[in-house]
């Protein structure tokens, strides 16, 4: 019998993402993103409000995760690219993706963010090991590609990760019935080479901000797929102090 797994669950979460601290988290937001808009950097400033409204470690990376300033929020949502992906050559963030949909299919608490981006608190650190959600996970992706009739997709896996290797034996197996040519790379530094490159697959901010065009696919698959995840909704926040 396969064991069930809830990646991205923390027995505090109960406590830390109950109604009544999601509303303290908003308020904190609120905050956190009138000090970015007036240029403190998100260390500091997070550091600052999460210290003043007394947030716990998983609290403070949920709105350093989900908060971003109104000049990136913009430049983001321009390189993204939301229309046709008939004949294109994505290339994917292979962990990034695929253990956010992990997440939701665990039913762990989920960020829906400014940049309206779905990101997860699961936290790779370096480990990573397949669970019982993995083979739906990925296959969510297969039929969402070709649905979207892409002609290759690359999947890139930080290969210094434990068990990269397996995934990517694990997303071979499993997409190459699909109808587009498939490629997966373990290397060593999957971010500096996303950060380069087109019609990128990721919620990751860092390779969002630099790289030259984006697709928000997790949030497709999971708005379409998903239905009743767990989230925290800090992604309106942006209709202040503008």
């Amino acid at each position: 019998m396969t064991k069930i797994v809830k990646r991205g669950y923390v027995p505090t979460d109960e406590k830390e993402f109950n109604e009544k601290s999601i509303l303290k988290l908003q308020k904190a937001g609120q905050d956190l993103y009138y000090l970015l808009n007036r240029g403190y950097n998100i260390k500091s400033s997070s550091v600052f409000v999460g210290n003043h409204y007394l947030l716990s470690e998983r609290q403070r990376l949920a709105l350093a995760r989900a908060i971003s300033p109104k000049d990136s929020i913009s430049d983001r949502k321009a390189k993204e690219i939301k229309g046709d992906l008939n004949d294109t050559i994505v290339n994917i963030d292979g962990f990034n993706t695929i253990i956010t949909l992990e997440v939701a299919l665990s039913n762990s608490p989920l960020l829906k963010c400014m940049d309206e981006t779905i990101r997860d608190l699961a936290g790779l650190r370096g480990t990573y090991r397949i669970i019982d959600k993995t083979e739906i996970a990925i296959t969510l992706i297969g039929k969402m590609l070709e649905k979207n009739k892409v002609r290759k997709a690359i999947f890139y896996l930080d290969s210094p990760v434990s068990n990269s290797g397996r995934l990517k034996e694990k997303i071979l197996e499993l997409l190459n019935r699909f109808n587009f040519d498939l490629q997966v790379e373990n290397i060593n530094n999957v971010d500096a080479t996303l950060e380069k490159l087109d019609n990128v697959i990721t919620s990751d901010a860092i390779i969002i901000d630099k790289c030259k065009s984006w697709i928000n696919l997790n949030k497709k698959i999971i708005d379409k797929n998903i239905k009743n995840y767990s989230y925290i909704d800090l992604s309106l926040l942006n209709t202040l102090y503008n």
